[in-house]
């Protein structure tokens, strides 16, 4: 054989062992993906955002330390990297169902909703498949009967429960209080009118009074809406709403009279999509005596949570800020759905991990999951245990700083 020859052969059977050197590197790295649909088109495209820079920060960390938070020991498999699948649904039930399809396709053996509209439309559909899901829409809808879509704040059901709590025990007066419903006029508003929740509210002491409906995003302030509470000499107006809806509401009840420290005293008190950190930073003392429940600590709390998501946010986007505290809604949820991952593979290997697979050795095994308080406590679930919270937290606005007012105990109302 020529010297040429010799050469050449070295060099092809040289470039082939680089070439198995390769291949066995990419097969020993593998691959899991986390994420689901958002709905960055609609009125929860600012929420949704939020929700999917968190998802990209918490990612891009775990990846980078194979850390799971400061304040935890347990690690991520060093072998194995998370990658981020998502798509907008744009808050239409119809093309979440066909990314639903096309993401399952794709392998993800987790999944995100995002609206309650797409809960409705997806829940039974999970379920029937063993998937477990995260999700920032909650309300009774997901309890009864328990599907595999998990909470990581109360339903809002149990949010109202707990303002109703807290201004019963804050009432000096002998009559009952009198209660009314303000709420959003969509499936997310209308979730809270089920007979348990009129029958405990009135089982505490208040006299229900009616219900009035304000558009999810209103195009003109709602004054009929509250002239007809002022007409039934309501004191506390309970509802669920988003920013876009509450902030109107709470002017235009300014500019007739109306709030706790207004002519006419009345307390509007709306469960999460209210966040009451975004309402702040939009009307500063001007919606003071607003109060939500089930929501999130404000940015200045200080907390392991808090602190940790700053630093985050200022490694990887120093320059743009994500001030929505649905951030925090949509780290709870990378959390959640990464921690399922992590429980599963313990049980089985990655390459053979189905979603029941992650539902049954995952979602349904995480127990006082620590999340640094960003949620109102540990987070736990089980077989038909999908509420993953026990308290409620409570904040009021006062001189246009979100004031945290306690917590109160779950009431299962569903």
């Amino acid at each position: 054989m020529s010297k040429i020859r010799l050469v050449l052969v070295a060099f092809l059977m040289m470039l082939a062992g680089g070439m198995l050197l390769s291949h066995q590197a990419d097969a020993a790295g593998k691959t899991v993906y986390v994420g689901g649909t958002m709905s960055l088109t609609g009125p929860y495209a600012e929420d949704s955002a939020a929700v999917l820079a968190a998802f990209e920060d918490y990612v891009k960390y775990v990846n980078e330390t194979k850390q799971l938070a400061p304040w935890r020991k347990e690690k991520w498999p060093a072998d194995v990297t998370i990658e981020l699948l998502w798509r907008d649904d744009e808050l239409k039930p119809a093309k979440a169902l066909s990314i639903y399809e096309e993401l399952k396709a794709k392998g993800i053996l987790v999944y995100r909703i995002s609206g309650s509209p797409i809960a409705l439309a997806l829940k039974d559909r999970l379920k029937q498949d063993g998937f477990g899901a995260t999700s920032m829409a909650t309300g009774p809808y997901l309890m009864k009967p328990p599907g595999t879509i998990f909470t990581y704040y109360p339903i809002y059901t149990d949010e109202l429960a707990a303002i109703a709590d807290w201004y019963k025990e804050n009432w000096k007066e002998s009559r009952k209080p009198r209660v009314a419903y303000l709420t959003a006029d969509n499936a997310m508003g209308k979730s809270i009118e089920i007979p348990e929740m009129k029958a405990y509210l009135e089982k505490i002491g208040y006299e229900f009074v009616g219900i009035q409906y304000v558009p999810l995003v209103p195009t003109s302030p709602p004054t009929t809406q509250l002239m007809w509470l002022k007409q039934n000499n309501v004191d506390l107006a309970l509802g669920v709403m988003i920013n876009p809806g509450s902030q109107p509401t709470v002017k235009e009840m300014v500019r007739l009279g109306m709030g706790p420290s207004q002519a006419f005293k009345l307390t509007l008190g709306c469960a999460l999509p209210s966040h009451l950190p975004v309402f702040a930073g939009a009307m500063g003392t001007l919606g003071d005596g607003f109060v939500v429940a089930g929501g999130f600590p404000p940015w200045d709390e200080l907390s392991p949570g808090v602190k940790f998501e700053t630093e985050l946010q200022k490694k990887y986007h120093p320059n743009k800020w994500v001030s929505h505290s649905q951030y925090m809604g949509g780290f709870l949820e990378a959390m959640i759905q990464i921690e399922a991952l992590r429980l599963a593979m313990q049980k089985v290997p990655l390459e053979n991990l189905k979603p029941a697979d992650v539902l049954n050795h995952g979602f349904y095994q995480i127990k006082n999951l620590d999340t640094g308080g960003i949620s109102s406590t540990p987070i736990s679930y089980g077989p038909g245990k999908i509420e993953g919270v026990e308290k409620v937290r409570v904040d009021q606005l006062q001189k246009g700083k979100v004031v945290k007012q306690g917590v109160w105990p779950l009431r299962n109302i569903h």
